[in-house]
């Protein structure tokens, strides 16, 4: 478990999977001798031999008045495509409630966008049925990236929209927002389309410190050293590239925590700019 301190905001890292390997699908420019080049990488994002190193989790945003949980992650119990993800039996809320949360106390369920695992802990079974998992909750989507899952299918994972979102708006818990919305005065949505039409990231600022939760901008950190490597995931490539170097160029330098919403750990750190125009992240220990 990670947890940073922003200013009067904590934020506490769950991790459902971290794993090493698997990941060339996502990434295919990202091979073992491309990124076994880029030193930095390792220890903590690359392995040895040059598998990537990537982690699913939630991040939990308290702001003393506001609890706020960022992406759900895959969830238990989901029929999946992806044989990794199928029918997961993991420990989530149990560790949600180790770091001291219950999903009773969750004001706020915000989704930087609609993806498979992003939303997936969203609702759980219960006697048959899908149910919010986090029944006090408002949830927060793009009102963009919800219209654009009403034309749009992930059939390749499985029934994602059905089982993970539309029992929240069924529920009447839903809330679709603008893409710049400001959830509380500590925690805001900014704009970063390109890996979906709709996707944003969220900026947290408080006494007058900052952070940025990317989402999925950046699946991992090897994109800052190469901007240019998109993800298979990406609906569009060229927009997300130009995100990826939009801001990671208002980030360098900066003193704002960059949290990798798929960065394993410690997930955290300082984008930095090197002599040739690439990014790199000085890591935070958490």
């Amino acid at each position: 478990m990670n947890v940073w301190q922003v200013g009067s905001v904590k934020i506490t890292r769950i991790v459902e999977i971290e794993a090493a390997g698997g990941t060339r699908g996502l990434l295919p420019d990202a091979t073992p001798e491309a990124v076994r080049d880029i030193d930095w990488l390792r220890p903590h994002f690359v392995t040895e031999d040059g598998k990537l190193i990537m982690s699913i989790h939630a991040l939990v945003v308290d702001t003393g008045e506001h609890r706020i949980i960022v992406d759900t992650c895959i969830g238990n119990d989901k029929k999946r495509n992806v044989p990794a993800w199928n029918n997961l039996q993991t420990g989530f809320l149990n560790d949600l409630e180790q770091a001291g949360y219950r999903r009773e106390d969750m004001d706020t369920v915000l989704c930087t966008h609609l993806h498979v695992d992003h939303v997936g802990w969203n609702t759980m079974l219960e006697d048959g049925a899908w149910v919010p998992t986090f029944p006090n909750a408002r949830y927060l989507f793009a009102e963009r990236e919800w219209k654009h899952w009403q034309s749009n299918r992930q059939d390749e994972y499985g029934d994602v929209i059905e089982d993970s979102v539309a029992p929240i708006v069924e529920a009447d818990l839903a809330t679709f927002v603008p893409s710049d919305y400001r959830v509380c005065d500590e925690v805001s949505l900014i704009p970063t389309p390109g890996h979906t039409p709709g996707h944003v990231s969220v900026r947290i600022r408080s006494q007058g410190q900052e952070a940025l939760i990317t989402g999925d901008f950046l699946h991992h950190p090897c994109q800052m050293a190469h901007t240019n490597w998109s993800s298979t995931a990406d609906n569009d490539k060229a927009h997300a590239s130009r995100t990826r170097r939009q801001v990671l160029t208002e980030l360098a330098g900066t003193p704002t925590l960059c949290i990798g919403t798929h960065f394993a750990t410690p997930t955290a750190g300082w984008v930095k700019q090197d002599d040739e125009g690439g990014f790199w992240l000085d890591v935070e220990p958490g």
